[in-house]
């Protein structure tokens, strides 16, 4: 199971999870240049090291998450979070083209919660119990 993953993130790594990631990580140095917009930034960076290596890994929603991340998450989706999901469903579409794409388009829409919203969620290992993602 541990070297279908390792295969499965390579290969998606190649078709396209470095230019996503990529993405992420210049809309995290914007957000983190403007000020105000840090928290994004932040955002955005998690959301880059969920893009490149996404097989093994789940999203769970955070316990304790109040009215500031629900705040935070209707300016993402207005701002960010409907262009995303459009991205990640077209990637997922031109992906299911070929049989060894389908799981990589399955990852792709695996990524739309966190790109609708980022904030009171963590990464967590799949097989394991859930502990936040530790870099």
């Amino acid at each position: 199971m541990a070297l279908l993953r390792l295969i499965l993130n390579i290969i998606w790594l190649f078709v396209a999870g470095f230019w996503l990631a990529i993405g992420y990580a210049v809309a995290g140095v914007i957000c983190c240049v403007l000020i105000v917009t840090i928290p994004f930034g932040i955002a955005s960076f998690r959301m880059a090291s969920y893009a490149i290596w996404p097989f093994g890994r789940d999203l769970v929603r955070r316990s304790g998450s109040g009215g500031g991340t629900t705040v935070m998450n209707v300016i993402w989706l207005i701002v960010a979070g409907w262009w995303l999901t459009i991205g990640h469903i077209a990637t997922a579409l031109g992906l299911a083209v070929t049989i060894i794409g389908i799981p990589m388009a399955w990852a792709s829409l695996k990524m739309i919660p966190v790109a609708l919203a980022p904030f009171g969620n963590e990464i967590v290992h799949s097989g394991r119990s859930r502990e936040p993602w530790q870099f």
